[in-house]
C-alpha cells in the first residue's frame, strides 16, 4: 500500500540532525555536541506547578487557545520583555510546542504554488511543512553575509508568488540575531507588500550581547510570532509553544489549531503559567552560563585555526566552516570525527544544501564535555 501514500509525504526525508545522531549515538564513549535542547533541568517551581495541576484535577480540555490566565500571562510577558502588545482574548494561542505552532501558521497562510522565502542554512523543520502545503521553499544564501537575512537579499529574491518570509532569529543553526536597524529595513521593504512574516523567536530569551528585538515592533499587522518555553525555561518535553498574531490572522490560525490538537496539555499549561509569571526571569541564569561557554568555544575554535567563525549572539550553536584543506564533505567530516575521535557534531547539509561545508556544534552541555570534545576536535584537525 505504500505506493498509495500521499506523494508529498513520501518525498519528505527524516531530519538530517536526527538521522546522523542515530548513526553515531551507539558509539561507546561518544561526546555529543549535537544536542538542541538546554542541559539544565526544568526549574523546580515549574515542576511543582505541573504536579499541583494533576493533584487539583486540572486534567480536562481547556479553551482551544489555552486557558485565559495563561494567555494573559503570555501577553504580559512579551509586553514587558519585547514591548509588543497583544490581546490575550483574541491574539494569543497556546500550542503543543513551537513546532506545532509553525505547522499551524504555514498551513493557514500557504497555498499551492506560493513561494516561502527562508534563509539557508536554516533549521530543517520548515521545508517539509512548506512542501506539504504544496508551496515552494526558496532558500536565500546567507553564508557570505554573516548568516544574516537582510532586506537586500530578500528584495532580490521576491517574486509575484512570494507569500511568506521566515525570520528565525536568533538562529538555529548559526546563533546569529538581527538588530533593530536590520529588522526595520526589512519591515520598510515589506510594509506595502502583501507578504506574511513568520518570526520564529523560540531563542529570544537566550541572547547574550543585547536585548532581543522582534520585527513585530515594526510590522505587527503582517507578522506572526512563534515562541515557546522549550529553550527559555528548559521545558522541551512539556511541549508548550505560543503564537502571537493580529486578530484578523489569529482567528484563522485558531481554526487550524483546533482541528489539529484541540488544545495543548492542560497540565503543561499550568506549568507554563508558573514559568511566565513567577519564573519570567528563569532564563537569566542559564543565559549567563551559555555566554561563558560561548566565549570559551569561540576562543578555542579561533586557536585551532578555523576561519571566519561567526560568534553567535543568541541560542547555543556555532556553525563552523570546515577547512578547505581537508577536502571533506560535511557528512564525511562529521562521520570521521565521530568514528576516529568519538565526538558528534551535526553535518551542515542537514540545514539545507547551503549548509554544505559547515558543521553545527552545540554548547548546550557541561564545560567538562565541551573541553574534552574540543580537545578531541583539535586533535582530529591536527592529524
Amino acid at each position: 500500500m505504500e505506493q498509495h501514500i500521499n506523494p508529498l509525504v513520501r518525498d519528505i526525508q527524516i531530519s538530517g540532525i536526527r538521522k546522523f545522531f542515530n548513526m553515531v549515538s551507539d558509539i561507546e564513549g561518544m561526546i555529543s555536541l549535537t544536542i538542541g535542547q538546554p542541559d539544565f533541568p526544568t526549574p523546580q517551581h515549574i515542576k511543582d506547578a505541573g504536579k499541583a495541576a494533576i493533584d487539583d484535577n486540572f486534567t480536562s480540555y481547556t479553551h482551544n487557545a489555552g486557558f485565559l490566565q495563561l494567555r494573559e500571562a503570555a501577553a504580559a510577558f512579551v509586553k514587558e520583555k519585547y514591548h509588543i502588545r497583544y490581546d490575550p482574548h483574541a491574539e494569543v494561542i497556546v500550542t503543543n510546542g513551537a513546532s506545532q505552532g509553525i505547522d499551524v501558521v504555514l498551513r493557514t497562510i500557504l497555498c499551492q504554488g506560493d513561494d516561502c522565502l527562508l534563509p539557508g542554512p536554516v533549521y530543517p523543520g520548515y521545508e517539509p511543512i512548506i512542501k506539504l502545503c504544496g508551496a515552494n521553499p526558496v532558500h536565500i544564501d546567507i553564508t557570505q553575509n554573516d548568516f544574516k537575512l537582510d532586506a537586500a537579499l530578500i528584495e532580490s529574491s521576491l517574486t509575484p508568488s512570494t507569500k511568506c518570509i521566515i525570520l528565525p532569529y536568533p538562529s538555529n543553526p548559526t546563533g546569529v540575531s538581527l538588530s533593530k536597524g536590520e529588522l526595520k529595513e526589512i519591515a520598510d521593504l515589506l510594509k506595502n507588500r502583501d507578504i506574511f512574516v513568520l518570526a520564529d523567536e523560540i531563542y529570544s530569551e537566550l541572547t547574550f550581547d543585547g536585548q532581543h528585538h522582534s520585527i513585530a515592533e515594526y510590522l505587527r499587522e503582517k507578522t506572526i510570532v512563534v515562541n515557546g518555553l522549550s529553550k527559555s525555561h528548559s521545558m522541551t518535553g512539556w511541549r508548550i509553544g505560543l503564537i502571537f498574531a493580529p486578530e484578523a490572522i489569529s482567528k484563522h490560525l485558531l481554526k487550524v489549531h483546533q482541528y489539529n490538537v484541540s488544545c495543548a496539555s492542560s497540565i503543561s499549561q499550568k506549568a507554563a503559567y508558573e514559568a511566565l509569571t513567577d519564573g519570567k526571569d528563569d532564563a537569566l541564569e542559564m543565559k549567563y552560563d551559555y555566554k561563558k561557554r560561548r566565549d570559551y568555544v569561540y576562543d578555542r575554535l579561533i586557536a585551532m585555526g578555523f576561519e571566519k567563525v561567526v560568534k553567535p549572539d543568541g541560542a547555543f550553536y556555532f556553525f563552523v566552516k570546515i577547512p578547505d584543506s581537508l577536502s571533506l564533505t560535511s557528512f564525511d567530516f562529521s562521520l570521521a570525527l565521530a568514528q576516529e575521535k568519538k565526538v558528534a557534531v551535526v553535518p551542515g547539509d542537514a540545514f539545507s544544501p547551503l549548509g554544505e561545508g559547515f558543521f553545527r556544534l552545540s554548547f548546550a552541555c557541561s564545560m567538562h564535555q565541551l573541553t574534552e570534545g574540543l580537545n578531541r576536535l583539535q586533535s582530529f584537525i591536527q592529524t
